[in-house]
């Protein structure tokens, strides 16, 4: 397949784009700086683009088969909540504009449900520094329930996710929709380099369009 991934140099975009071109994808490896897209492979195609410039999105996803999003603005950025937003639609708009149907949103774990009724970003002990940039993807997971065009998916990560957990892929995990999957100690825990090996197996085989979902050990 030929794979667009938005934000190609970032904490899940990297590992994920090394994911992608060892199954043999071409992909092209979308970013803002392209000087970290890694050229050592003939199947990375790299493509400078500002997702806030929904035109830009258009021409660089255009011919895909898939567009894959892992854009976040920075956890640090002061705007993130209005930033993320901004982006995140206007990816969405340009995937549409480009006449390209499969997408997969990476957003995040801050809306997954741990009691009835109760979100995960609502409970007291969610970290202040992480509210704004969950805040934003929470809203936007509502928002993509509404795209009718696009064959969407929204993947949330594991509420806790590190590269490299036991120090390589393992290339397993479980998976669940709006709660949490959670392991024989009551985590939820992933590395990142998993979390690639379930967003690409969706890609190839996929199971949850119109859906969002979740995955963990």
């Amino acid at each position: 397949m030929k794979v667009a991934l938005i934000g190609a140099t970032g904490f899940v975009g990297a590992p994920l784009l090394q994911e992608l071109i060892s199954r043999g994808h071409e992909v092209v490896a979308i970013a803002r700086n392209i000087e970290k897209i890694p050229t050592d492979s003939e199947l990375i195609v790299p493509k400078q683009a500002d997702v806030l410039d929904t035109e830009a999105v258009s021409q660089a996803v255009a011919g895909v088969d898939a567009v894959i999003s892992a854009y976040n603005p920075g956890w640090t950025n002061p705007n993130i909540y209005a930033e993320y937003l901004e982006g995140a639609a206007s990816i969405q708009t340009g995937v549409k504009q480009a006449g390209v149907k499969r997408f997969l949103v990476i957003g995040g774990a801050g809306s997954l449900e741990v009691a009835p009724g109760l979100q995960l970003i609502d409970t007291p002990d969610f970290p202040e520094e992480y509210k704004a940039g969950a805040g934003a993807a929470r809203k936007y997971q509502g928002e993509i329930k509404s795209e009718n065009e696009l064959d969407w998916t929204y993947l949330s990560p594991a509420i806790e996710m590190h590269p490299g957990t036991s120090g390589k892929r393992t290339g397993t995990y479980r998976t669940s929709l709006d709660t949490p999957v959670l392991n024989e100690k009551g985590r939820s825990i992933i590395s990142v380099e998993d979390l690639s090996v379930a967003i690409v197996d969706e890609i190839e085989t996929p199971k949850h369009i119109k859906q969002r979902f979740t995955v963990a050990y």
